[in-house]
């Protein structure tokens, strides 16, 4: 007969707490990809308006406006948009994770993804890029701030 089969309650309470302590101590000691950082200020830069007048939402000029720093579990995300004539015409990531080559190729093809469905949608009600989650979470939270910052 097996030793574990035989009327032995005691040694197998031992085992089943070793084998839930060893466990737990290893999900303990798991750490985050990177630690919390304070998030920035959103930054606006503007440049001379052009001469005419704007309606309605639409702001005459060109702006550059960078908003917070969203931290994600795998990193920092944080973008830069320009405004012009009210319109978002370029969004480019100032940070993203990069801290390994994992998290190189998901922002690869993550991040024009991302752009583009910015640019079309003219907000931050985008889609997220399947694989890059934490990462398009990341995007929509400071496209957003940096929408608010200039207005729009």
């Amino acid at each position: 007969m097996h030793p574990l089969k035989q009327n032995r309650p005691l040694r197998r309470i031992v085992l089943a707490s070793a084998v839930t302590a060893s466990g737990l101590v290893m999900l303990l000691a798991l750490k985050p990809h990177t630690a919390p950082e304070v998030a920035s200020a959103p930054q606006v830069v503007s440049s001379p308006a052009p001469s005419g007048s704007a309606s309605g939402k639409a702001v005459a000029g060109t702006k550059t406006v960078t908003g917070e720093t969203a931290q994600t579990r795998w990193g920092p995300v944080q973008v830069k948009i320009t405004v012009t004539n009210g319109k978002i015409t370029d969004v480019t990531a100032v940070q993203s994770p990069s801290d390994n080559p994992r998290d190189q190729e998901i922002n690869s093809y993550a991040l024009p993804q991302l752009k583009s469905e910015a640019l079309a949608a003219q907000s931050a009600k985008i889609d997220t890029v399947s694989g890059a989650t934490y990462t398009s979470d990341g995007y929509r939270q400071s496209l957003q701030s940096a929408l608010d910052s200039a207005g729009l």
